[in-house]
């Protein structure tokens, strides 16, 4: 059975077959739920700890 992945950035689920890995240069494999995941995380170098709908997607997952 395929393993269920969590996202690098949200912290949020990722079905099987779906989602974005990303391999660094120095061999770290990150993965994102999303195009907007990987956006902020990898192109605008945003900090999920400041942006607040991150917030509300952990909130809702520890709920």
């Amino acid at each position: 059975m395929p393993k269920s992945r969590t996202c690098s950035f949200c912290g949020g689920s990722i079905e099987p077959g779906t989602g974005l890995m990303y391999v660094l240069r120095n061999g770290q494999t990150l993965w994102f739920c999303s195009s907007k995941c990987y956006k902020n995380f990898v192109k605008l170098r945003r900090k999920p700890d400041k942006l607040e709908w991150v917030r509300k997607v952990k909130k809702s997952l520890l709920d």
